[in-house]
């Protein structure tokens, strides 16, 4: 327990230190309510609208889980075929590349008109922006594997699946998860840029919807309440990844960021 609070202790001063420097600057004249409302109307703001919050971050909750699940998938798939495929290298990598510059805004309409004002657009758009940060960690991780140890599975006669099975991907997977809490982190990101690049239809649609909502009608307050909200989902979901990753790759030499062992 005591370790516990040592690790979040200067992040909580840090924190109140924040709120208390953007209060006394409110509280001062420094800037209208209206573009920028003191800590305390953001906390009643996201008080009094809890419901109408909750439902729309268990819209984007969603989108980023699958979003992100789509993005592992194409990513790890993906770096090993180029890992075990210089052809592949050659010819996807430098899109792989490019891709990471391409408008969202420019091609949402174009992913709605293929399929549809559903879930499945968001989807894409947040796995376009993930899926980056997996696949080069996971290309440099499978290629960080011991020389002596791929020595001694030649020297063994172990087939190319093999030694991609028990030693490659083994030794790719720390570096995989590191890539995987990064892109979680930028799925937030991108859950909101889904939301507000690609029409929608129905009564909530996620917190990125509700932001520009917000700001256009002069709700600051809750805008900047559903801001904090996705704030701390994205820090809740780096850190949860964070102690998967001890799990899943215990042998890892260096802790996880901002968990210690």
């Amino acid at each position: 327990m005591k370790r516990s609070l040592r690790r979040i202790t200067p992040a909580a001063l840090l924190a109140v230190g924040v709120l208390g420097l953007w209060e006394l600057y409110c509280d001062l004249g420094g800037v209208e309510a209206a573009v920028l409302p003191p800590p305390h109307e953001v906390a009643s703001a996201l008080w009094d609208n809890a419901g109408l919050l909750a439902h729309n971050f268990a819209v984007t909750a969603e989108e980023v889980v699958l979003g992100l699940a789509l993005a592992l998938a194409a990513g790890l798939a993906m770096a090993i075929a180029i890992h075990v495929s210089p052809v592949m290298r050659r010819a996807f990598y430098p899109l792989a590349v490019g891709s990471q510059a391409v408008p969202i805004p420019v091609i949402g309409v174009l992913l709605v008109f293929w399929w549809g004002f559903g879930l499945f657009p968001k989807l894409v758009v947040i796995a376009l922006i993930c899926f980056f940060p997996v696949l080069v960690t996971t290309i440099d991780g499978l290629a960080s594997l011991d020389p002596e140890r791929a020595k001694l599975l030649r020297t063994l006669d172990a087939s190319r699946w093999q030694s991609l099975r028990f030693a490659e991907l083994p030794a790719a997977l720390p570096a995989a998860l590191s890539g995987a809490r990064i892109a979680l982190a930028v799925g937030v990101i991108g859950a909101f840029i889904a939301e507000t690049s690609t029409p929608t239809t129905g009564t909530y649609t996620g917190l990125g919807r509700e932001i520009m909502l917000d700001a256009g009608g002069f709700q600051t307050a809750r805008a900047y309440a559903a801001t904090a909200v996705l704030f701390a989902f994205a820090i809740a979901c780096f850190y949860s990844l964070a102690v998967a990753e001890r799990r899943l790759a215990p042998w890892r030499r260096t802790p996880a960021v901002g968990v210690a062992r």
